[in-house]
């Protein structure tokens, strides 16, 4: 079955132009790599019917666009193999610089998940 690495965090709203331009660049690094498919995706209903809403999990505040994202691979063996490559490639680093990001990695929620239900 599939794995997925899966990401929730926040981002100014006055940064989500430099997130987006950081996130296409990841996006092809890590479909170099190997990955199957990349996504970000940009909160826009938030209302929750039920359970807790993401952007009150993720601890979003007035001006804060909530981002979730995930990156499919074939396995957990698949993504340990690509995420290696991945941490290893040089443009990681560069684009990964503490001056560089438009968010705050520390409040940034990350998983590893392996798919049960692929309908």
């Amino acid at each position: 079955m599939k794995y997925i690495d899966g990401f929730l965090l926040v981002v100014p709203k006055k940064k989500m132009a430099a997130y987006a331009a950081l996130a296409k660049q990841a996006a092809r690094l890590w479909k170099q790599h190997g990955a199957l498919e990349y996504r970000e995706c940009a909160a826009e209903d938030l209302r929750a019917q039920c359970g807790m809403p993401f952007g009150k999990r993720a601890g979003a505040k007035a001006g804060e666009i909530v981002v979730f994202a995930w990156i499919v691979y074939r396995s957990r063996a698949h993504r340990d193999r690509v995420n290696k490559k991945v941490m290893a490639d040089p443009r990681l680093a560069a684009m990964c610089s503490p001056d560089s990001m438009p968010f705050d990695v520390a409040r940034m929620s990350h998983g590893g998940f392996q798919v049960f239900v692929d309908a």
